[in-house]
């Protein structure tokens, strides 16, 4: 009788896995501070062990792989044995490096929007696009909360939603987020699903004044958001994950607001 290979969850054939799939090169660990202590648990004994037994395997395999390891978590919380594994720690923490936030570092802003700029004018065929010189002072003045994902999904959304050849302050909602944008001490709190607040000026006295130059202009962030989703989704045919990407949303907080808009 002859035998037949088992294959998990109905899978036809065999994949392999991440760690694996690094072998003899880095593996990059992303947000390491979230990760389950039960996790921890099973990271730290495949790092001590330096094998793993991939899914439906019955042996386990050795591996060789530089790990590089990322967290926003400030390391006095990676320090407390109630949210993170020590040990775990100390085998991850060889050599640390600390990269400032971008706000910090004012002279790498346009270096990096001009690359993921460059990229994005390939991915959606619009190469020539570039940035305003206003929207470059803009961009240096504002105080990026969200650090370079933020600012590489501002980018991506205002090249999938732009119809000319230059980027202007109209394309992006970095005004939604700080009312002072010229202000470059301004301090802007981060909004944890990318879609900012307005801060309240409704208890100063003093009326709020008309822009200049924008009698006709609409700065209804209801509005705005309904407008931006809509182009989103009929940009991307209404695939809901490729346009929540692109919005900077997950898919359950973009089903949201169409629910919300009644899109």
């Amino acid at each position: 009788m002859g035998t037949k290979k088992a294959h998990l969850l109905g899978a036809m054939e065999d994949r392999v896995g991440r760690i694996l799939a690094a072998n003899g090169g880095t593996l990059f660990l992303d947000e390491i501070g979230n990760l389950p202590m039960h996790l921890q648990a099973k990271l730290l004994a495949v790092l001590a062990q330096r094998e793993v037994t991939p899914v439906g395997a019955n042996k386990a395999t050795p591996f060789n792989v530089r790990i590089l390891a990322a967290t926003n978590m400030p390391l006095t919380q990676l320090r407390d044995e109630r949210r993170f594994r020590q040990d775990l720690l100390f085998r991850l923490n060889t050599v640390e490096l600390n990269l400032p936030a971008l706000r910090q570092r004012q002279e790498d802003i346009l270096p990096i929007a001009n690359m993921y700029l460059a990229d994005y004018a390939r991915k959606y065929a619009k190469d020539g696009i570039r940035l305003s010189p206003s929207l470059q002072d803009a961009f240096n003045a504002y105080s990026w909360p969200g650090n370079i994902r933020e600012l590489k999904h501002a980018i991506e959304r205002a090249v999938i939603l732009c119809s000319g050849e230059e980027l202007s302050l109209d394309d992006f909602q970095l005004q939604a987020v700080s009312p002072h944008i010229n202000t470059p001490s301004a301090h802007v709190a981060e909004a944890g699903n990318h879609t900012a607040d307005i801060m309240n000026d409704a208890a100063t006295s003093t009326p709020p004044q008309q822009p200049a130059g924008g009698a006709g202009e609409q700065f209804n962030l209801e509005d705005i958001e309904k407008q931006t989703i809509s182009k989103a989704l009929k940009a991307y045919r209404y695939n809901i994950s490729h346009a929540a990407k692109a919005l900077g949303l997950t898919r359950a907080a973009l089903y949201r607001r169409m629910e919300k808009h009644g899109l």
